[in-house]
């Protein structure tokens, strides 16, 4: 009988210890679920604000060419609303905006605190057509070797954006979330229009004459 009394007092703290454990698990998790869907809405929220500034932007655009005589067919935008991929064409230069609805939490790595749970909005120079036929982590590497700068919408619409450029070091700007859309999408546009694009050329070798 004692056996029995000693098996059951074993299971019952073993028990114990699992609930307490996963306990902790689960609230851990369920932080992160939290941080996760709110930063969404909230990334969601400022690429609609970009889609609205972008608007503007082109038109005044158009104008501005037009008044120097140059003809404005190719500066537009786009926006594939199901895949949340808007294509901003100006005269030569394409960019493409892009925000994965990502299926799992992910954060942003900070040096002297914990990391910070975001939503994200990329900015690629040019297209990738690949981003038509979805989303997966081979497209992502893509998209990451093509990226201009990147949004990152925390959970809590009082803390700051951050805007990161790349060909900066990835330095940081914090800015609010109210003005976070219409100073990315500007950055992004004089980061890649305020370059120009060289002739390519062959590999030079020295010629015997």
């Amino acid at each position: 009988m004692s056996g029995n009394f000693d098996d059951l007092e074993t299971t019952t703290r073993k028990s114990s210890v699992i609930q307490e454990r996963m306990s902790l698990v689960s609230s851990h998790m369920y932080k992160q679920f939290l941080e996760y869907q709110q930063s969404n809405a909230n990334t969601a929220i400022l690429y609609e604000q970009m889609l609205r500034n972008m608007d503007v932007t082109v038109e005044y655009l158009r104008q501005s060419f037009t008044a120097r005589g140059i003809p404005s067919e190719n500066i537009y935008y786009e926006y594939d609303k199901n895949r949340h991929i808007a294509l901003l064409n100006i005269l030569w230069h394409s960019i493409t905006f892009f925000t994965n609805m990502k299926d799992k939490p992910k954060a942003l790595h900070r040096e002297k605190d914990v990391p910070l749970f975001t939503g994200r909005i990329i900015a690629i120079k040019g297209t990738l057509p690949e981003l038509m036929h979805g989303y997966n982590d081979e497209i992502e590497q893509k998209l990451l070797d093509l990226e201009v700068a990147s949004l990152y919408v925390p959970a809590d619409k009082s803390n700051k954006a951050i805007i990161k450029i790349r060909h900066l070091g990835n330095q940081e700007f914090l800015i609010n979330q109210m003005e976070a859309p219409r100073e990315f999408l500007l950055r992004v546009i004089e980061t890649i229009c305020g370059g120009g694009n060289y002739h390519k050329e062959g590999s030079r070798v020295t010629i015997s004459i």
